[in-house]
């Protein structure tokens, strides 16, 4: 049995799992959650980093699973915590001593052009917010039905955007095995950054499923069976 800690990306929350996680049980594995504070200005992903450790202390036989923006936390809390596998699912993935705001403008092509035309200005906290429920059902729930897009959108957050400029406090990434999950049509992570990323990165081909970047929501049993089939105990 494999325990899958989740963590999930910028706006979301541990709601966001609700379709994966019985897919995950039924194929006989643990699940465990956490709540990360993405709407703390005052909070980094050192200290996201820092809430994982705690979530998942004393779990046996752990992947690490990270969404989106989680790819810049799950390694860190990998140095701090025993893992078997990092996985990483329509991920950002962390470049040692740059922040994030540094690696959007090295590597432009990481994130899908017009992401942020559903977006709200920062608010007086340097938060953004989702604010048009089409763009958001285009970016970030492509491939699911209108009621189970409406369902994620009215939960999501305000992002801090204050982590973005933290640089990230690897020397390297950690020496873990580790996969990446990238979707065909993401309109958010770039496809093809994801697959050259992982390879360069990583020294993994990353597998690729169809459809967008929320594979939880849109295909969870699909997804539920390809982390099984990627984690060590198979």
């Amino acid at each position: 049995m494999t325990t899958f800690g989740l963590v999930h990306g910028a706006w979301h929350g541990a709601w966001c799992w609700a379709h994966l996680e019985p897919e995950l049980e039924r194929l006989g594995h643990r699940v465990v959650t956490v709540e990360l504070p993405c709407e703390d200005p005052g909070e980094t992903f050192a200290t996201y980093a820092d809430r994982v450790v705690a979530a998942f202390s004393g779990e046996e036989d752990l992947v690490l699973v990270g969404h989106s923006l989680a790819g810049l936390t799950i390694p860190i809390a990998a140095t701090k915590l025993p893992v078997d596998r990092l996985m990483f699912v329509c991920a950002v993935l962390a470049a040692p001593g740059l922040s994030f705001a540094d690696q959007l403008k090295r590597e432009q092509d990481m994130l899908a052009p017009g992401r942020a035309a559903g977006l709200s200005e920062p608010d007086d906290l340097g938060r953004r917010s989702w604010v048009d429920f089409d763009v958001a059902w285009n970016t970030l729930f492509g491939d699911c039905d209108e009621a189970s897009a409406r369902w994620a959108y009215d939960q999501l957050r305000p992002q801090a955007l204050a982590p973005y400029d933290e640089p990230c406090p690897l020397d390297s990434l950690p020496a873990v095995e580790c996969s990446y999950i990238a979707c065909s049509d993401d309109r958010l992570v770039n496809p093809g950054w994801s697959i050259r990323a992982a390879r360069e990165r990583l020294g993994v081909e990353a597998t690729v499923l169809p459809g967008s970047h929320s594979p939880f929501l849109s295909r969870p049993a699909e997804l539920a069976r390809l982390m099984t089939a990627l984690s060590p105990q198979g």
